[in-house]
């Protein structure tokens, strides 16, 4: 094997192994409190997870004004935590809409312990704020959204395909698969026999039995809005795509704010049981 040769399977290797830190970014800074931005809020720190890897999610339960308001189940990012301006712009959005809104940081991010994310352990993550809600807040399934932004997109795909009781589900920015994510960064090589952090949202949404609604900004240069068209065309009905004109990956609502509140609003109010 030349020295190309060697030097093309060390970094396969160097991918295989260290892809948890190319696909979890995880902070520990939060950048603000819902306080700050005019939200009350209860601070929770919900168990998940069991044996040495179980920890408790750090979260905010913010209350709608109404007590038989329906719920948003906010799941965020790779790099971001639920202390981040934009997460809790969108939940201040929600919550001017009616909804309660609960947001988590999974095991890893934020102040959430637990050890190191990985996407078994995400998805076990979003089931435990799920089970919070139902069992422990006592609401009805079939008045809880599932909201997951970029990768929180994935998270939410997986746990709405787990939970077709669930009202609908909003996914905003995210991708078909981590392998054509990886594609696109490590295109010289094989990322789809390399990924084991494999998030295959493009396979699991085709199982969806609840409404689904996508959002994607047609300037996104993170996700490209191709990715959002390929999740519609799998998806079953009812679905609805919006393109929001000019969005990025992360400021869909800042850009088209109008625009945002109808899309959530409409989706909300057409889906409630």
């Amino acid at each position: 094997m030349g020295i190309l040769g060697i030097a093309f399977v060390s970094a396969c290797i160097y991918f295989w192994s260290m892809q948890q830190h190319y696909i979890f970014e995880p902070t520990n800074v939060l950048q603000t409190t819902p306080e700050r931005v005019g939200l009350k809020a209860d601070e929770l720190h919900i168990k998940s997870g069991t044996g040495s890897d179980s920890g408790e999610l750090f979260s905010w339960w913010i209350p709608a004004d109404a007590n038989d308001a329906p719920t948003m189940l906010y799941l965020h990012g790779n790099d971001k935590n639920v202390g981040y301006y934009r997460e809790l712009e969108y939940a201040r959005m929600m919550h001017k809409l009616g909804y309660n809104v609960l947001m988590i940081d999974y095991r890893g991010y934020g102040k959430s312990t637990g050890g190191q994310p990985s996407e078994a352990k995400v998805y076990e993550d979003a089931e435990s704020a799920w089970n919070y809600l139902v069992r422990q807040r006592a609401l009805m399934p079939n008045r809880i959204f599932i909201y997951g932004h970029s990768l929180g997109g994935a998270i939410a795909i997986d746990l709405a395909v787990h939970h077709p009781e669930a009202a609908g589900i909003i996914e905003e920015s995210s991708f078909t698969t981590m392998a054509a994510m990886s594609d696109i960064d490590y295109g010289f090589m094989p990322t789809s026999l390399l990924i084991h952090e494999r998030f295959d949202s493009l396979s699991k949404i085709a199982q969806l039995k609840i409404p689904l609604l996508i959002i994607h900004g047609t300037w996104d240069k993170t996700v490209p809005p191709g990715m959002a068209q390929q999740l519609y065309d799998a998806a079953p009905e009812p679905k609805t795509l919006k393109l929001i004109k000019g969005g990025d990956h992360e400021d869909n609502c800042s850009v088209a704010r109008v625009e945002c509140r109808q899309i959530f609003s409409s989706f909300v109010s057409q889906n409630l049981h």
